[in-house]
């Protein structure tokens, strides 16, 4: 199992004194510091509007780490397709993988905040039908062998072709997965998948389940399922206060930055985001000492370790890690990094 740095950018807190360009800048840094340690990869999270995170061009944030590095791949966690014309994107990330040596993951998903979606004119309630739809082209724009066109119900052109190519042939996405619909998906159309290992948790009982159930979608297709990987908040931890200090720090994620950015009201959440609603009732309620492996990585570097080896035989390929959540010092974060990767990564060699 391989292990990632993952941001999504979480700026949204009182009493902050770092500012939006600040935390971009240490996001760098931290990036930086991810090859530096051994680590795999850095996925790097798009919001807008100074929402949720701060960080709105992954794929600026990203060619500008592929130039500064030799080996680490590059990731967006995730890109936000429904906002952005699908041509553009195939665009962009085909031209980063190439001038990166193919080094490049990529990464979608529909998000979950109106506010995103209103000053750019896409329309929220339908964002999982523009979803597949940008996906698809994107997909036949780094796969079709010369030019083609599409007659879609949000997106129409004729006779194109995308130059340049990616590098990876094929440069295969990976679906952002918070529900049973993104997971048949990535089965169906044969993609990656990336789990979130709360949702998880609450859909299919376990990341194990979550695994289970996309193997399952891929066999109806009559193919084996491609690969699995799951983000997760981590912080090591030596002492009962270090350990608290890292449950808490989650807690106030959830209350100061995420719930604000999830859908909450049932008169007007769409259908398919439905499920939120018990995520965001879960989340409001949620306790510091109730908090488990389904949600963190908390503890020692030998419980870490143990929680780690469950989800690797779980079926998860690569874990991508939250070592930045909830306004954490950067020092911190650096440290933490260093430490998981001297103290906790020889175990998975």
């Amino acid at each position: 199992m391989k292990f990632g740095y993952f941001t999504l950018s979480d700026n949204r807190y009182k009493n902050l004194d770092r500012t939006p360009e600040q935390f971009v800048e240490q996001i760098f840094e931290q990036a930086l510091h991810a090859e530096a340690v051994g680590l795999n990869s850095a996925w790097i999270g798009e919001h807008h509007f100074n929402l949720l995170g701060v960080n709105a061009c992954p794929n600026i944030l990203l060619a500008k780490l592929a130039g500064a590095t030799k080996r680490i791949r590059l990731g967006p966690a995730v890109v936000l397709l429904p906002v952005h014309h699908p041509l553009h994107v195939a665009e962009e990330w085909a031209t980063l993988d190439l001038l990166s040596g193919g080094r490049v993951d990529f990464a979608a998903g529909r998000g979950y905040d109106r506010l995103e979606y209103g000053p750019f004119q896409a329309p929220f309630e339908h964002s999982a039908e523009i979803f597949a739809e940008g996906l698809e082209i994107l997909w036949r724009a780094w796969t079709e062998p010369g030019k083609w066109s599409h007659k879609g119900r949000f997106y129409q052109f004729d006779a194109l072709e995308v130059r340049p190519r990616p590098k990876q042939n094929p440069l295969r996405p990976y679906v952002a997965c918070f529900s049973r619909l993104s997971m048949e998906l990535a089965a169906r159309n044969d993609w990656h998948i990336m789990f979130a290992p709360f949702a998880a948790a609450m859909v299919y009982g376990d990341l194990a389940g979550a695994v289970r159930a996309f193997h399952a979608e891929a066999a109806k297709h009559g193919r084996p399922p491609r690969r699995a990987m799951c983000s997760y908040f981590i912080h090591i931890a030596d002492t009962p206060a270090e350990e608290r200090f890292g449950r808490e720090s989650l807690i106030r994620y959830f209350h100061e930055a995420l719930i604000a950015a999830f859908p909450a009201d049932a008169k007007t959440v769409p259908p398919t985001l439905k499920y939120f609603l018990d995520i965001v009732e879960t989340l409001k309620n949620m306790k510091p000492e109730a908090l488990t492996s389904k949600s963190i990585l908390v503890g020692p570097p030998t419980k870490i370790v143990e929680d780690l080896k469950r989800v690797e035989a779980a079926g998860i390929a690569e874990v991508i890690l939250y070592f930045n959540y909830g306004a954490k010092p950067h020092a911190m974060v650096k440290d933490q990094m260093s430490r998981f990767a001297a103290e906790i990564m020889p175990a998975f060699a």
